[in-house]
């Protein structure tokens, strides 16, 4: 016999392991200078990502960012796009020179950055700085 009890309560389990890995995944969002602020008045780890939508070599980190991102101990980081073309001001408030910039900071210490880099480890141990 079907018992309608047990079968919700086995679906509402599996739903929340299935949700569980998008809990700890990282916040990720578009640059506004408050956001930003307020990350780093908040003491959070923070990744900036000078990308831009051309740019093969950011198609290649963003890859390597979505596996990387997922892995508990980057949870908490505050992960802040910045578009090389449409956000030249603040590209330069960064001293980027180029797309496919990645920039960490622990809290308003900057503690880290690569240009160019696609090799995951090299990306973890950017990531890591934050930590």
């Amino acid at each position: 016999m079907f018992d309608r009890r047990i079968f919700v309560i086995a679906l509402a389990a599996v739903s929340s392991i299935a949700c569980a890995p998008a809990a700890l995944a990282a916040e990720h969002m578009a640059y506004t200078q408050q956001a930003f602020d307020a990350a780093q008045k908040a003491g959070k780890p923070i990744l900036v990502e000078i990308t831009a939508s051309w740019c093969p070599t950011c198609k290649a980190q963003k890859q390597v960012l979505g596996q990387l991102l997922p892995m508990a101990e980057h949870a908490d980081l505050a992960v802040f796009e910045v578009d090389f073309d449409r956000q030249k001001d603040i590209v330069r408030a960064f001293g980027a020179q180029m797309q496919s910039t990645l920039i960490t900071y622990k809290g308003t210490k900057e503690v880290g950055r690569l240009v160019g880099v696609t090799q995951a480890d090299s990306i973890k141990q950017l990531l890591d700085t934050t930590i």
